[in-house]
């Protein structure tokens, strides 16, 4: 980056995220800056507590402590009470794709896409579908519209929870591994369409396991173990030429499983 090229703004800051269950403290002072159309990969051993970053993130979990703030306009305190009404204010400001889809069984590709929008944010059942079948068909998906998640195919299905988080226009996308749970053919639908996103600079969280693609596709790789950030930089700092011995031999691992 030049001297005189802007900064792009924060859309999320997080300083000093706690999260124990129990008497394990999963989450042990977290800091992560993401600023508004880049990529950041979360990556590291399980367990590191890379999925409870994410959860705490999106309210689907609550913090012990710590700040999160969602570009300056929404800005939570965890080391006191939060109330519901502030945790769906976060909620409302980001969108997850999981790791195995949950999508709504007994509904229909169309039914799952529109539900958000229309139940949670109260938009037009008509002007919901229209974005929902735009989004469908970008991601190839538009002729099964009227399908039931049994019916598709493990990548199908992903795709589709891309495009229901896609659907609630959020300012932040987070994902949780979400190729970990699909047969190795079916990856690279799902990866190209997250790859098309990145290229559009929506704004991303990713939890991955797949380094060749967070090293194509993320402006920042942050890694976890045992809890903290042990560092963080631009993909080839981090897979190239990582400082810390515990990301060399994480990467070590990782790249040689035999």
């Amino acid at each position: 980056m030049s001297p005189t090229e802007p900064v792009a703004e924060a859309v999320l800051t997080v300083r000093g995220l706690h999260k124990s269950f129990g008497d394990t403290e999963v989450l042990k002072s977290i800091d992560l800056i993401v600023r508004r159309g880049t990529v950041v990969a979360l990556i590291g051993p399980s367990g590191s507590g890379k999925t409870t970053v994410l959860r705490c993130l999106n309210g689907l979990e609550v913090p012990d402590g710590g700040t999160v703030d969602i570009a300056g306009e929404l800005s939570l305190d965890f080391s006191a009470p939060v109330g519901k009404r502030a945790l769906a204010s976060l909620r409302d400001r980001s969108a997850m794709v999981f790791q195995h889809y949950n999508l709504f069984p007994h509904k229909t590709v169309i039914e799952n896409v529109i539900e958000g929008p229309v139940q949670v944010q109260k938009r037009p059942r008509a002007e919901a579908e229209a974005d929902a079948d735009e989004l469908l068909r970008r991601v190839g998906l538009l002729e099964r519209r009227d399908a039931y998640p049994f019916e598709l195919s493990g990548g199908q299905q992903q795709r589709v929870g891309i495009v229901r988080a896609l659907a609630l226009r959020p300012e932040l996308l987070l994902f949780d591994e979400p190729t970990s749970a699909l047969d190795p053919e079916l990856v690279g639908d799902v990866l190209s369409v997250m790859k098309e996103l990145a290229d559009e600079s929506w704004t991303m969280v990713i939890v991955t396991h797949e380094l060749e693609f967070a090293r194509q596709v993320a402006d920042e790789i942050v890694f976890m173990a045992d809890g903290v950030v042990v560092e963080h930089g631009t993909p080839t700092e981090v897979l190239k030429n990582p400082r810390h011995e515990r990301t060399r031999q994480f990467l070590h691992r990782l790249l040689n499983p035999f």
